[in-house]
C-alpha cells in the first residue's frame, strides 16, 4: 500500500480556498487564484494539493475547479462541514494506517513518538515532523482520532 503524504496546509486554508472558488463562480485559474488569496504560489499549490486529496477540487491544465463535494463542504454547517471533511480524511492511507496502529495499541493509545517514527519510515523522502503536525491538526479537525497534550499520545476516538 502507498501512503500519499500530506501537504503541509491547515483545513482553514483548504476551506477559504473553496469559498473564494464559490465567489468566483465555482472555478478559476490557478495564477489568478494566488492573486487573489496573496498567497505566494508554493504555498497555494500546498492548498490546492490538500483540496484535491480530499476531493474538495478537481484540477485541469491551470484550472481549479470546486467540486460539488467541495461545495456541499463549504455550505454546510459546522458539524455537518467537520463530519464530511473526517469522511473524506479515512479514505487518505496515511490515516488509515494511524488508525490501524491505534486499534491494534493497548488502550487504543499510543504515544506521539511512535506516530513520528512510523511516518518517517513510511515516507522517508519527507520532513517527518512537518507531517506529524499535519496529520495532527487534520485529524484534530475531523475528529479523525485524538491527541492528548498531558500524555503525548494518540487515542482512538470512539
Amino acid at each position: 500500500m502507498s501512503i500519499e503524504p500530506l501537504p503541509s496546509t491547515g483545513i482553514s486554508k483548504i476551506l477559504g480556498l473553496c469559498e473564494v472558488l464559490d465567489d468566483h463562480g465555482g472555478k478559476e485559474d490557478i495564477y489568478r487564484l494566488g492573486q487573489d488569496l496573496y498567497t505566494p504560489f508554493n504555498e497555494l499549490l500546498l492548498v490546492v494539493k490538500g483540496a484535491e486529496m480530499l476531493e474538495l477540487v478537481e484540477i485541469a491544465r491551470n484550472e481549479v475547479s470546486v467540486t460539488p463535494l467541495g461545495k456541499r463542504v463549504h455550505n454546510a454547517p459546522m458539524a455537518e462541514k467537520k463530519s464530511l471533511l473526517r469522511a473524506q480524511m479515512l479514505q487518505l492511507a496515511v490515516f488509515g494506517h494511524v488508525i490501524k496502529m491505534l486499534e491494534l495499541a493497548d488502550g487504543h493509545e499510543i504515544p506521539a513518538d511512535v506516530v513520528l517514527e512510523r511516518l518517517a519510515v513510511l515516507l522517508p523522502q519527507e520532513e517527518p515532523r512537518q507531517l506529524f503536525t499535519t496529520l495532527l491538526n487534520w485529524a484534530r479537525y475531523g475528529d479523525v482520532f485524538g491527541y492528548s497534550r498531558e500524555t503525548d499520545r494518540f487515542i482512538l476516538n470512539g
